[in-house]
Parts: structure tokens; sequence; C-alpha cells
């Protein structure tokens, strides 16, 4: 009897869930959504979802030797559903080195937000990277915003047909001489030297699975400088939390800091903390009051532990 009754709940249950779905699929307005995104989408009536989605067919991706159709794994979508306080969009764009920045840009400035960014293939060529976006707002809004994610990669792709294998500046000194006094200060830390190249970490606490982790267990920001003063490249990573994830990568992207990575690199920890990755070319000295920028607006700067 107990079995029966489980049967008829999961059952009527399932019924209430088509009908929010297709109420919510009434309400959507996808001949919008195509007009905005310049795509024909297609609709799930079960989740009420909608869907958009295109090939990455404009340039041709060898992985470890063989020429991928876009069906296998190529593929950009955006979909939307309807919430209580209007739609939400999520979506992975597939793109190329040189149009990860400036698709980034277009995302986190027209209201978007950006979540990952990884690879999804080793051995391919040109390198492929993947960009997963998430919104909530009015749907006419949001379909808006990721035609200018795509936009944007589409002028980089109009001005140079084949991706980029390099950021095209200047070569670095062959002898690193990175002047550490200048960039203590700027940090307010004492940063670790090595052959003419300097290195910043700040941690932050955090538990996981009830045990204490920080700084020296991998919870921490850093940023290393090498190069000369005046012709320098910095490359780093940052721990942050969700709530800080997005501003932070405004911050950097307006300083011309190229973001390479997004992801997570535990499990169960508490705050849970997402890492970007990131590469820059500049004077030292402008790289690092772009990072301790980066430090000012996620308030970085009330929980990092200095090295000694």
């Amino acid at each position: 009897m107990e079995g029966v009754m489980i049967k008829d709940f999961v059952f009527r249950a399932t019924i209430l869930l088509g009908i929010i779905s297709n109420a919510f699929a009434a309400n959507l307005n996808t001949a919008r959504i195509d007009e905005l995104t310049g795509l024909k989408g297609k609709m799930n009536e079960k989740e009420g979802v909608y869907k958009v989605t295109f090939p990455r067919d404009d340039v041709k991706v060898a992985v470890d030797g063989w020429t991928m159709p876009p069906f296998m794994g190529l593929g950009t979508w955006a979909a939307f559903t309807l919430t209580k306080d209007g739609a939400m969009v999520m979506g992975d764009t597939v793109l190329f080195e040189d149009e990860v920045n400036a698709a980034m840009s277009a995302a986190l400035d027209n209201g978007l937000n950006v979540t990952a960014l990884h690879n999804h293939f080793f051995f391919d060529h040109p390198k492929v990277y993947f960009m997963h976006i998430e919104g909530e707002g009015p749907a006419d809004k949001l379909a808006a915003a990721v035609r200018k994610v795509y936009d944007a990669a589409k002028q980089i792709r109009a001005a140079s047909p084949n991706p980029k294998d390099s950021f095209g500046t200047a070569q670095l000194p062959e002898k690193n001489s990175i002047t550490p006094a200048r960039l203590n200060e700027i940090f307010g830390a004492q940063g670790e030297s090595k052959d003419g190249m300097v290195k910043f970490t700040f941690g932050r606490p955090a538990t996981m699975h009830g045990t204490n982790i920080g700084k020296d267990m991998g919870v921490n920001t850093w940023a290393a400088f090498a190069g000369s003063d005046d012709n320098a490249l910095v490359d780093g990573d940052f721990a942050v939390t969700e709530d800080e994830l997005q501003p932070v990568l405004k911050a950097l992207l307006k300083e011309k800091i190229n973001i390479v990575a997004i992801h997570q690199h535990m499990t169960h920890e508490e705050p849970r903390i997402m890492f970007f990755h990131y590469w820059s070319r500049g004077t030292a000295k402008d790289l690092a009051q772009a990072v301790k920028g980066g430090f000012v607006v996620g308030g970085l700067l009330n929980v990092s532990s200095p090295i000694p």
C-alpha cells in the first residue's frame, strides 16, 4: 500500500512539474530571443527551457591530429528559462585564445556572470577554450547580452581569420632583473626573490571537512613577476569567494590583465573558493598596481596573510 502511495505521489508531482514548465514556456518570448541572439532556438517543453546553439565551424580544429566536426563538442549554446523574477540564462561559449578576454569583457560589461573558463581537450590545434556564462533578469536583456558575447568573438575573427598564437608583445630580456623594493611597497609585503624574479603569495582562511586550511595548503592568491622593470610579465592565481569572483574579474580585465582559466581547486571547502589564473605584460609597476587593484575590489586585503 505504501509503495502505491509513493508511486502516486511521484506521478502527480511529475504532472505538476510538467504543467509548471509548460506555463513558463508559454510566457517566454522565444521569437524575441531568436531576434536578439540572431539564432533559431529550440524549446524543451518538458523542462520549460529555450536553447539557442550554433557550431564553431568557422575555424578548423584538430584534436590529436584528427579534424574534429563541431558535432563532437564544438557547439556554443545559451539556454533560457523563466524564474519568479524574470528569466535565467546559462550557457557555454566556444572560444579561441585570442577571443577569450574580449568575449569575457563583453559578458561582464553587459550584466552576465562568467562562472568558468577551461579546456575540454588535449593536443588541440588551435587551442580551444570554453567559457561558461550565467545571468538573471529580463529575457530580452539577457538575450542581447549573449549576442554581445558572440559578436565580440566574431569581431576578433573578422580582423584575423586564423587564431593568433601569441599576445604579440615584445620579447622579454634574456636575464630577469625585477627590482623587489618597488613591488614590496605596492603590495605592502616582502616578496620572495629568485634569479631576478619576484613572487608574492597571500593566503586566506578556509576549512575542509572541519580542518583549517590556508596559504600553504593551497588557499592563496599569488603574483609572480619576471623580465625587467620596464619590460615585465606577471602571472598568477586569485583565490576568491563566489561573491568576489565577478567584481575582481572586471577590475583586472579593465586593466588589461588577461584571464586564462577559471575553476575550482577543491571540493567541500567553506567558504567555497574559486580560482582564476591570469597573465599580462607591461611595466612591473603598472602590472603590480593592476593586480593590487583586484585585491582592493575583492576585499582581499582584509583576509591576506603575507609571506614572512
